[in-house]
């Protein structure tokens, strides 16, 4: 987990350690330093987090305060884009990838539409088991626009984060478009993996966006229904 997640993830315990209400201001970014044991400056950006989702508000001059909406724990949140590891690692688990398959084929109908190019142009799709404590906890299937990694496909460790290796080439995911339903795993999946009977799965179907508007990822992660969830705070 970065270190940012990590003092991000302090702060919303601080929050309920201290059972702080709307209205009531936060620990300096000094004190939460300290606190914590980290550079302001990791702090003053897992601030800027919590504020973009509406934890508190800053008053110039006089710190920042819990809002309403902070008051409440949404430890889900559906609105959130974050690696499946992070995500993993921030339910408690330890986190571990098994690669299943990855290699550049032809895009189908569907990876096409989804990426935005002409069926049968190039992809990577990776298919992968994310573990929690040793347990299968997600099964992704990953359809990468091929330009957005290039080089040989065989020469990059696909145990670690997509997103991340995105990130390294200049192709920064910044938002997605995702549909939740309730699903079984696809039979072919279950009997090639033997992930038969683990119950329904939440299967996560998101297409993945950079700054200027370029599909880069089309993800479908099958989510251990028995084990995560996804929250949502409504506004009026």
């Amino acid at each position: 987990m970065k270190i940012v997640d990590q003092v991000r993830r302090d702060i919303r315990k601080l929050v309920e350690d201290r059972n702080l209400r709307p209205g009531d201001r936060l620990p300096t970014e000094a004190e939460i330093a300290q606190i914590y044991g980290v550079a302001r400056s990791t702090v003053r950006e897992a601030l800027k987090r919590l504020e973009h989702e509406g934890l508190f508000h800053a008053v110039q001059g006089n710190g920042r305060f819990l809002s309403a909406i902070g008051s409440l724990s949404v430890e889900r949140p559906i609105t959130k884009y974050e690696s499946i590891t992070s995500m993993l690692e921030e339910l408690g688990y330890t986190v571990s990838n098994a690669v299943l398959e990855v290699g550049e084929v032809s895009s189908t109908d569907a990876e096409s539409a989804a990426l935005g190019i002409e069926s049968g142009n190039p992809v990577i799709r990776l298919t992968r088991l994310r573990y929690g404590n040793e347990r299968p906890m997600v099964f992704s299937v990953n359809t990468i626009l091929r330009e957005a990694l290039p080089g040989p496909v065989v020469h990059r460790d696909w145990t670690g984060s997509v997103t991340a290796a995105l990130d390294a080439q200049g192709r920064s995911i910044v938002s997605s478009a995702a549909q939740i339903s309730a699903v079984t795993l696809p039979h072919e999946a279950e009997s090639r993996y033997h992930l038969s009977g683990l119950g329904a799965w939440l299967l996560v179907t998101e297409t993945c966006l950079t700054a200027d508007g370029t599909r880069v990822l089309f993800a479908q992660d099958y989510h251990r229904g028995s084990d995560i969830a996804f929250n949502v705070l409504r506004r009026r």
